[in-house]
Parts: C-alpha cells; sequence; structure tokens
C-alpha cells in the first residue's frame, strides 16, 4: 500500500482526493465516522509532541464549542499514527464550507458581504484566545514560538528572510530596516495563536465563519494572528476596509500594531519560500515585493 493508503487504513477509510500539498499532504476520506481530512505530517517540521499539542488544543477548542475541528481517533484510539519511513498521519472531522478566498485572486463575492466575514473572523479569533486562556494545558503541551525571537530574531522560525537569494541589495536593506524596527516595536498580549489565519485556512458556510489546519499554531503575540490575516490584501485597494471590519470584530483599536504584525508575516513568509520553493518560482520575487512595499509603509507612517 501507498502511505496514504496505509494511514487511511487506521481510521478504516477511503481516500477521495488530494486537498493540499504544502506542508503537509491533504486529503479527503470518507470513514464510518464520517467524512475527515487526512493529514500526513511532513516528517522534520512538527515533532510528534507537537503534533499530538496541536491536537489537543483544537480538541478543546471544539468541546468548547468553537467552530474548529475536532481530531477523529484512529480505529484504535489514537489522534496520531506513526507510519513506516517515520511518516505521522491525523485526522480531524470535516467542516463544510468554502474557503474565505485564495492568495493573489479577487474576492469572489461583494465588499459588503466580504466585510462581514472579516468582522466575523474578528470575532471568532477574540473567541479562541479567550477560550484558550481558560484552558490548562497539560503536562509537555509545546509548540513553536512566534515571538519577537521567531519572527525578527537572529534566527527566526522561518528563516533568516534578509538573507534572501533573490533579494537586491536595495531589497535586503529594506528588510533589515524592517527587522531592526520590528524587533523594537512589536508588544503586546500574548499566548496561544492560530498563526496561520489565510483565506485558504477560513471556511465560511453562509455568514459564519470556521478556522481550520492549526499546523502552524503557537505562543505568541495575539495580533500577529490579525495581521496574518491581512497579509493577503495588504496590496489590495480595500485593504484599510478589510483591516478595520477584522479589528472591530476582534475589538482592537491598534492599527499601528495590527500593521506591524502585518509586516512581520510578509517579512516570515520570504523566508518560508527559501527551502520550500525551487530558485526560478515567480513566489519569491512576489513575496519580496510585497515584503518590501508593506515595509515602506508601515516604516514610513510610524
Amino acid at each position: 500500500m501507498t502511505p496514504v493508503e496505509t494511514a487511511a487504513h487506521h481510521w478504516e477509510g477511503q481516500v477521495l482526493r488530494l486537498i493540499r500539498d504544502r506542508e503537509n499532504h491533504v486529503f479527503e476520506m470518507v470513514t464510518p465516522q464520517g467524512r475527515a481530512a487526512l493529514r500526513l505530517h511532513r516528517p522534520g517540521y512538527q515533532s510528534p509532541v507537537a503534533i499530538r499539542s496541536e491536537l489537543w488544543w483544537c480538541a478543546e477548542l471544539a468541546r468548547a464549542g468553537l467552530p474548529i475541528p475536532a481530531p477523529l481517533p484512529s480505529h484504535d484510539g489514537r489522534l496520531l499514527v506513526a507510519l513506516p519511513g517515520g511518516l505521522h498521519a491525523s485526522a480531524i472531522r470535516w467542516l463544510e464550507g468554502e474557503a474565505l478566498g485564495e492568495a493573489a485572486r479577487p474576492f469572489t463575492q461583494p465588499l459588503p458581504k466580504v466585510l462581514d466575514l472579516y468582522h466575523a473572523l474578528g470575532a471568532l479569533l477574540a473567541r479562541v484566545h479567550r477560550a484558550t486562556d481558560a484552558l490548562t494545558l497539560p503536562e509537555g503541551f509545546t509548540r513553536p514560538r512566534w515571538d519577537r525571537a521567531g519572527l525578527v530574531g537572529d534566527q527566526p522560525l522561518w528563516g533568516r528572510f534578509w538573507e534572501h537569494p533573490s533579494a537586491g541589495p536595495d531589497q535586503r536593506a529594506t528588510l533589515i530596516r524592517a527587522r531592526d524596527a520590528l524587533r523594537e516595536r512589536l508588544a503586546g498580549e500574548t499566548g496561544l495563536i492560530h498563526a496561520d489565519v489565510l483565506r485558504e485556512n477560513v471556511l465560511v458556510n453562509d455568514r459564519s465563519v470556521f478556522l481550520i489546519d492549526f499546523d502552524d499554531s503557537g505562543y505568541g503575540f495575539r495580533l500577529y494572528d490579525l495581521g496574518t490575516a491581512l497579509v493577503q490584501t495588504v496590496l489590495h485597494p480595500e485593504h484599510p476596509q478589510l483591516r478595520d471590519a477584522l479589528m472591530q470584530g476582534y475589538g482592537t483599536t491598534d492599527t499601528s500594531m495590527v500593521e506591524a504584525f502585518m509586516l512581520a508575516r510578509t517579512l516570515a513568509s520570504v523566508g518560508w519560500t527559501m527551502p520550500r520553493l525551487a530558485p526560478d518560482d515567480p513566489i519569491h520575487r512576489s513575496h519580496l515585493q510585497r515584503a518590501v512595499i508593506c515595509a515602506e509603509r508601515v516604516l514610513n507612517r510610524a
């Protein structure tokens, strides 16, 4: 059997299709317990104990009534299954909905509807943060840290973005200037965060929004969740309206800090591309350009 067939067997499932191939391979699967998303975790990205911590957190959020997909136990009760060759697999319950959008593509719904959804997303992030603060984390719980060091330290979680080989001298200087400014500026409440609130990770069902894919979740600044939710729209003309709707839903008025965290995410995304994409992939260039434009806007506004 292939690795995905071996994994599906642990849930007595049948794989229907590949959904996503980024950090993990994610498949739609049908099981006796219903539809599920089957994940084959990329070796070396998150440790087994970190994945189990993520699954515990999502289970607790779902148990608290939040629109978060709960993990689905395998037929022998495990949430994380070790496979031959060092792979690990997990499954989460299926949530019906369509992605809020896709990177680099315009929204398909009218702007007033999208603004309502961003307001709802902000409110959902606030609920996630409040519900998380009410939890008692189990012994051994561990997740990455999206703190100052993880974002703009000497060894950021996603790599030293200012050393991107495709960056020109002027771009590199701007990235360093942004890094140094954010080292002084980033502040605020911290706790467990989703850390990857891209449009692909927000499902929409009518006027309700669901949050999926906690693979990058960790400890960090709470407003970083808002920054990640805005990074894909920073160059869009409707960005200020989307930002304001998201902030109103969350309950913050700190525009400068939200945009500082948005800049932090554009920088991290530059680092993310380096070990993952082919040298000639156009995303390198587009992410560098976005980061430089965002840096100039945010730093010049300070």
